[in-house]
């Protein structure tokens, strides 16, 4: 039987940027996404966003708000995955990469790279829940 499996991303925005992780391995290894990860069994969804934005990132992280659940079985190659995300608020401003991630960056809101899995409809869903 396949199973589903729980993923949860920070969306971290500070005035006009957002903070974002270059993926060191697969899949879309090369490419920028929001931190985030795989919900490990017995964690609660919020605990692991504040864990995968530390480990990605380097920062600590609060959680503000849900953003959204994404559950399109498409949405990551390896499987059907939901996405829980977050509005996240981060507390310092120079992240570094770690973990997953090769870099990570503040890019600005009005000049992002091409994202990873669904995560441009992420950033828009909290983008629109800013205004």
């Amino acid at each position: 039987m396949k199973s589903i499996h729980v993923t949860a991303d920070a969306v971290i925005i500070d005035n006009d940027r957002i903070l974002l992780i270059k993926r060191g391995i697969e899949p879309f290894k090369g490419m920028w996404a929001l931190p985030g990860g795989h919900v490990d069994y017995g964690e609660r969804v919020e605990g692991a966003v504040v864990r995968e934005a530390k480990e990605e990132t380097g920062l600590d992280v609060k959680v503000i708000k849900l953003t959204g659940v994404y559950s399109d079985p498409k949405r990551d190659p390896r499987g059907h995955t939901v996405g829980v995300a977050y509005l996240c608020e981060a507390k310092g401003k120079k992240p570094r990469a770690g973990d997953d991630a090769s870099e990570a960056w503040w890019w600005p809101l009005d000049d992002l790279p091409e994202l990873a899995f669904d995560h441009k409809l992420i950033v828009a869903d909290a983008v629109r829940q800013l205004e």
